[in-house]
């Protein structure tokens, strides 16, 4: 059922398969590089050889990244052949079949996911992205895998260097019965070069280092150490396109606005900024009274190269999530296109700072809480320390309303990353 050497695989790929035999088995490195594939098959071949004794787990951040990231290529028939005709879920269930086996999948988002193993007697699993899942499920998990010749099977992203799956697995392999496979983009030998370039131009700094590179290195330092205020910061603005808004909420904290607009140029450009800092005003504001004073900005604010009227109606406004009072206030006020911001917060910091790398993303010179935030927006040490990512919580009320209409948007001008610059540049 299962021919390898019909699959258009690497000699790597064949050989992480052909070795995945100890009680756990890694692979790791960069994206799109084949280490998924690799480990699916050699989980699936698992399977397929697995006694009757003991249960088959399927684990990962959510349901929905399990059936994104090892359903959908196993049912993929262009990938996996006529083993995908044998691999069967229904979309939402918490169980599969594989190869006629039952497959039981479990979503770890937090520590509370471990309470889902307990009790459990289990002989195979497999864990997508293993970084993202809570230490406390993955040692429960390696608990639960008691039935004599148990293996688990992981894949994963390179992260911090400090973080638990690195200090307290990978470099300890030589101490446990593990076994690891560190891939590379230039191991996937079936990427074409203009894919290739395309996805390495959405990656910079310290994910350039980790998604395309396959490193496990630190986060320190600026988040943002591409900015340049001489290069990224402008003084006059082309015709815009579209405007979005972003919003980051505060009480006590600054809030702030931040319009961002697609040029006709195809670049990005922080338009304008509102901010209320009531600690410096010394005065707090209430929901409806934020509500009217950035619907007055909005309908008071004019293009400043432009002869159009006053008055700019963004196609959406995302919105600290949190936020949920302010955001029904503005419902209730009829401000239209409300959305919920995507608050992923490595993600967002990875969106702004590719567009900022590619010369893509520029601010006007009149956004002065913006611009005072950008140079000293900085990883946290302490965060670091733990093996995490997260930015210092200190003066970053207008860099999270940037990151909330960037990221937010990312689906509509990430092609602009890649786009010719003699097509941009005049």
């Amino acid at each position: 059922m299962l021919n390898l050497d019909a699959l258009p695989l690497s000699r790597k790929q064949l050989r992480s398969i052909g070795r995945a035999t100890a009680r756990i088995n890694l692979w790791h490195g960069s994206v799109r590089s084949g280490k998924t594939i690799a480990s699916l098959l050699a989980f699936v071949i698992a399977v397929a050889t697995a006694g009757p004794s003991g249960l088959i787990l399927i684990c990962g951040r959510s349901l929905q990244t399990i059936e994104r990231n090892v359903f959908e290529p196993l049912q993929d028939e262009a990938l996996f052949g006529p083993l995908a005709r044998h691999i069967r879920h229904t979309r939402g269930a918490t169980t599969a079949t594989i190869l006629g086996r039952t497959v039981h999948l479990i979503g770890a988002a937090d520590t509370r996911a471990e309470g889902r193993l307990r009790g459990l007697t289990a002989q195979l699993a497999y864990v997508d992205e293993a970084t993202l899942v809570p230490e406390g499920f993955w040692t429960q998990l390696l608990a639960r895998l008691s039935v004599p010749g148990a293996r688990l099977y992981a894949t994963t992203n390179p992260d911090s260097p400090r973080h638990w799956l690195k200090t307290g697995y990978l470099d300890r392999a030589g101490e446990l019965n593990l076994r690891a496979w560190h891939f590379r983009l230039a191991d996937n030998p079936s990427l074409s070069p203009e894919y290739v370039a395309d996805l390495s131009a959405e990656y910079v700094g310290l994910w350039r280092r980790r998604m395309i590179d396959g490193a496990w290195v630190v986060a320190e330092g600026a988040v943002y150490d591409m900015w340049d205020e001489s290069r990224h910061v402008v003084t006059a603005l082309p015709e815009q396109r579209r405007y979005w808004l972003g919003v980051d909420y505060g009480t006590t904290n600054a809030t702030s606005a931040i319009l961002l607009g697609e040029g006709v140029d195809d670049r990005l450009y922080v338009c304008a900024e509102w901010r209320h800092d009531s600690r410096a005003a010394h005065r707090q504001m209430t929901d409806a009274q934020y509500s009217a004073a950035i619907r007055a900005w909005l309908a008071a604010w004019q293009h400043p190269n432009s002869s159009s009227p006053p008055g700019i109606a963004p196609e959406w406004t995302f919105v600290d999530p949190s936020a949920a009072s302010f955001s029904t206030q503005l419902w209730h006020d009829g401000h239209p296109g409300l959305a919920r911001a995507n608050n992923e917060v490595r993600d967002g910091i990875r969106s702004v700072a590719a567009a900022l790398a590619a010369g893509r993303l520029l601010v006007h010179e009149s956004c002065e809480g913006l611009l005072s935030e950008l140079p000293g927006y900085s990883w946290d040490p302490k965060a670091t320390e733990r093996g995490e990512d997260a930015p210092l919580k200190v003066d970053d009320h207008s860099c999270d309303a940037l990151r909330y209409a960037v990221h937010s948007t990312a689906h509509e001008w990430r092609h602009l990353l890649t786009a010719p610059k003699e097509a941009t540049d005049e």
